[in-house]
């Protein structure tokens, strides 16, 4: 017999195994068929493919979206003094900034560098107060932050921040202030006075509102004018920090070590580098851990959705063991008898993944959705940003995760379905003739 007889010898016994494979899976259960059992297995294995999907975008999008709002409202890097960072809170004078700016001009990477005071006062209005952090910062720094220049909501214009404060709009909310409105600021580090030091109190103007999507920010923070900062901190020449921005915040190590070689070449003056990643580092580390843990749980409940298709063909293989020995005696092999059983249990497995991949896709792309309809339909809110700080469900749909999740499923339906195939391939003709 010739290769191309071989052929289609095989290509005619694998379109035989098809359809004998494809009649038991849609067959009645009273003809030995799965039946409901196998819309129980797609179901579940459909379902459990679809919330790996959408927990892996939600996952993965809380990490990009509180990422960006990291490096979108603050600095990269930050310079301070080491007697600051001691608690002694001594800034850095004018000569030091100069020096300062003079070593970061020798890294390529920076872009930007910014002076910076930052102090915790009381802010307070007619209808309330709170503790906020007051940043003071120069008009044009203030633009090259992406979200404070172009945040999600303004109120007032940005180019009149010379002219009063800008606050949060969660913060402007609790102390009931619009633009044009003013609140009033208390410093417990005033004046020296002989029967100690007295609190110091001004009246700011709010000349801008910004919502950049991160509660912790836009409930806390206010800026304010270099100048006035100074002024009412009583700052001198002096600034508590240098910040810094870079073209590649995501290589930050490399970029601290090498600013910090250079700021070792200023003889009597100690310096302290901290980047972002520092500052978030045990947030984002929890959350790394938190997706591989969700992943590794969802995949376990991929497996005992896909354990239904094991229990189905085991009742399929019972059912037909007499079919099953009329097969053999007619001339298919046990490899033959095997593939039929192995393509009736995966294409459950490969059928439920793939719509499961669709369901999830679905449902991470209109999630936000979905959101304000369940929202709408029980009232309130399912989603608090005071505890998780962003102020929308963030989704990221990736395509590394999605060929994951694919790759899990069809893995764990394709091995479950092995070991009953290769019993009903190793039953004997003859007591399946007996007992059929």
């Amino acid at each position: 017999m010739g290769k191309g007889s071989v052929k289609r010898a095989g290509l005619f016994a694998l379109n035989y195994e098809l359809r004998i494979a494809f009649r038991y899976l849609f067959a009645k259960r009273s003809e030995g068929g799965l039946s409901a059992v196998a819309w129980y297995s797609l179901i579940g294995v459909t379902l459990s493919v679809a919330t790996l999907i959408v927990i892996q975008a939600v996952m993965i999008g809380f990490r990009v979206e509180f990422v960006s709002k990291i490096l979108g409202a603050n600095s990269h890097l930050s310079v301070y003094s080491d007697s600051f960072i001691k608690e002694k809170r001594q800034g850095l004078n004018k000569e030091l900034q100069e020096i300062i700016f003079e070593k970061l001009k020798q890294v390529d990477s920076v872009i930007n560098t910014m002076p910076i005071i930052m102090e915790t006062v009381m802010a307070s209005s007619s209808s309330g107060n709170a503790g906020v952090q007051v940043f003071g910062i120069q008009e044009e720094d203030l633009l090259k932050l992406p979200l404070l220049f172009n945040p999600e909501n303004t109120q007032g214009d940005i180019k009149k921040f010379s002219d009063g404060v800008a606050i949060g709009s969660s913060l402007a909310r609790q102390l009931g202030v619009k633009v044009e409105s003013n609140i009033r600021l208390v410093s417990p580090s005033g004046a020296k006075t002989v029967f100690g030091v007295t609190p110091r109190a001004m009246d700011f103007k709010v000349s801008y509102i910004f919502t950049v999507g991160r509660y912790d920010i836009d409930s806390t923070r206010i800026y304010m004018p270099m100048s006035e900062a100074k002024t009412f901190f009583n700052k001198n020449n002096s600034v508590d920090r240098i910040d810094v921005l870079v073209d590649q915040p995501n290589t930050i190590e490399s970029i601290s070590d090498e600013i910090n070689l250079n700021l070792m070449e200023v003889k009597g003056n100690k310096f302290v580098v901290w980047d972002w990643k520092q500052a978030s580092n045990s947030f984002l580390s929890a959350l790394d851990i938190e997706r591989k843990a969700m992943f590794v749980i969802w995949s376990l409940v991929v497996l005992i959705a896909a354990l239904n298709i094991i229990s189905g063909l085991v009742m399929m293989v019972k059912n037909k063991t007499q079919d099953i020995a009329i097969l053999r005696t007619i001339g298919f092999s046990r490899s033959s008898i095997m593939r039929i059983f192995f393509i009736a249990g995966s294409l459950i497995g490969v059928i439920g993944t793939i719509l499961g991949v669709i369901l999830g896709c679905l449902f991470s792309s209109y999630l936000h959705e979905i959101q304000n309809l369940v929202e709408f339909i029980f009232g309130g809110t399912i989603w608090d940003p005071q505890v998780r700080y962003l102020t929308k469900i963030p989704v990221k749909l990736r395509t590394n995760d999605i060929l994951s999740a694919t790759s899990i499923a069809l893995v764990i339906s394709l091995l479950i379905t092995i070991l009953p195939s290769y019993r009903a391939a190793s039953l004997n003709p003859i007591e399946g003739l007996r007992h059929g």
